[in-house]
């Protein structure tokens, strides 16, 4: 906007200074015009003074030998009139008979150095006086361009006898004169313009100042994390910038209102899911014992001494499966609450290498129709983490890939270290997650198709916990899936480059 402005500042002034330009060279050149016609009239009023014009006869002198002549052989004495005293060098002249023809036609011309009472006149040539043809004899000033000379101011005077001239004299100077000044108004007038640009372009950066200073405040909001966690929005416009008065204080008051109503419909979220995520824990909390109870006595029930029937114990069975499944549900739901209540991490370095194959021990226990490989570096893939935390992640990936894939699939998992980080990945040669699900897969109780159905009585939890703790550590986790090859990759600092963790709260 500052560049619009200055170009547009700068643009205004080059039309007014044009206009103003065009205008003096108008009214200038009419006024030199006025004055060349001024001239020209008083030489004719001259000529028609002279002797031998309007019945005066010439006098008659005799040179004396080696005396030299002001006219030129050829040219008419009537002539005269453009060449005495007080006439320019320059000056032009014709003569007309009385059918308008014209019967000779010169130029006075410098002297060339010799005593001479009048100027030399030069006779024109016929082109020239072609020219001098087509002059109106009306008594009024006329430009005339003449061939070889340039153009003329021209007027016409004439005599008792029918007979008329016509005398003039050259635009020139006018002309010399506005094209100075043309140079002078387009020199001034770039000058002006760039003083113009410098000094607005300066004056409208001090301007718009406030305008930045609104515009420093809504970008500090757009790089606020609002859409998870709890989240305090302190920023606002300072008060200077919120002066009704003015274009930029309307836009800085509202903008501070804005803000206003989204702290508090913030406010009002981040509170009901304070609310929600306290109820989700003290009900897991409470359900916890029941569940147990329910469990205890099925067991005891399907044990006891008692004969009981097929189909009592296959109840057993089933009250006994799915109270265990309720119970992971609700140890799920459990331990989120918490992370979302904020738990701090126990950080240590930890080494991911045995942490993968403790995971990878217990995975291959729980599923042996399965092929599990490790790949390990090397070194040490040490982090700062929590180990509890980081063996529940692993843990949770090994055992989603277990439930997703059929039979006879292989897992591998994989650590690599690369510098500042440390990789963690997960891949299977499985069916795949359908690419409607992989944007929602970290999300909780996402649910994927048939080909990854529920059979080990998945909460729909895990992977969403997976996510909370690798982010709390400061990492991140991501997932490519194509049917045959399904790669989960955890990404964490290095234990060199680890910043403290981020509270589990903020995390979504």
């Amino acid at each position: 906007m500052r560049t619009r402005l200055v170009v547009s500042s700068v643009l205004l002034i080059a039309v007014v200074c044009a206009v103003i330009g065009a205008v003096t060279t108008l009214a200038l050149q009419s006024f030199l015009i006025e004055q060349l016609d001024k001239q020209v009239a008083e030489i004719a009023n001259r000529a028609r003074k002279e002797p031998g014009y309007g019945g005066a006869q010439w006098p008659v002198t005799v040179p004396s030998p080696g005396s030299v002549t002001s006219e030129e052989p050829g040219t008419d004495p009537r002539l005269r009139f453009i060449s005495g005293p007080g006439i320019a060098p320059g000056t032009v002249g014709a003569r007309f008979d009385g059918t308008g023809a014209v019967t000779d036609a010169g130029i006075s011309s410098r002297p060339d150095g010799s005593a001479q009472d009048r100027l030399p006149v030069r006779p024109l040539t016929a082109p020239q006086r072609e020219a001098f043809a087509a002059v109106p004899l009306d008594g009024l000033p006329h430009t005339l361009e003449v061939p070889g000379l340039g153009g003329f101011r021209v007027r016409s005077a004439a005599d008792g006898d029918g007979a008329s001239l016509v005398v003039g004299l050259s635009t020139a100077t006018v002309r010399d004169t506005i094209g100075t000044l043309v140079l002078v108004e387009v020199c001034v007038t770039a000058a002006g313009l760039a003083a113009a640009g410098m000094a607005g372009f300066v004056m409208i950066r001090l301007n718009l100042q406030p305008l930045r200073r609104v515009a420093a405040t809504a970008t500090r909001v757009s790089e606020l994390t609002l859409h998870r966690g709890e989240v305090a929005l302190h920023e606002r416009v300072p008060d200077a910038d919120t002066d009704p008065r003015t274009e930029v204080g309307q836009v800085g008051a509202a903008l501070n209102r804005m803000l206003d109503h989204v702290g508090n419909a913030l406010h009002a979220r981040q509170q009901s899911e304070t609310r929600v995520r306290q109820f989700v824990a003290d009900a897991s909390h409470e359900l916890r014992t029941p569940l147990a109870s329910i469990r205890g006595y099925a067991e005891l029930t399907r044990r006891g001494r008692e004969e009981i029937g097929p189909d009592t114990r296959r109840a057993l069975g089933r009250i006994e499966s799915e109270a265990s499944r309720m119970t992971t549900l609700v140890e799920d739901l459990l331990l989120l609450a918490r992370l979302d209540a904020g738990r701090p991490l126990r950080l240590v370095e930890t080494d991911l290498s045995p942490l993968v194959v403790d995971a990878v021990g217990d995975a291959h226990a729980a599923g042996r129709d399965h092929h599990w490989l490790l790949r390990l570096p090397d070194e040490p893939a040490v982090v700062a983490g929590d180990p509890e935390r980081l063996h529940q992640v692993l843990t949770n990936l090994l055992a989603n890939a277990r439930s997703h894939t059929p039979p006879g699939s292989t897992v591998v998992a994989r650590v690599v270290p690369r510098g500042r980080e440390v990789l963690v990945e997960v891949e299977d040669d499985g069916p795949g997650i359908p690419p409607g699900l992989l944007p929602h897969v970290f999300e909780r109780f996402a649910r994927g198709d048939a080909s990854r159905s529920r059979t080990a009585g998945s909460t729909g939890l895990g992977l969403a916990i997976v996510r909370a703790v690798v982010t709390a550590h400061r990492g991140a986790v991501s997932i490519d899936s194509v049917p045959g090859r399904t790669v989960f990759r955890v990404h964490l600092p290095a234990a060199a480059h680890s910043q403290p963790p981020l509270s589990i709260a903020t995390r979504s």
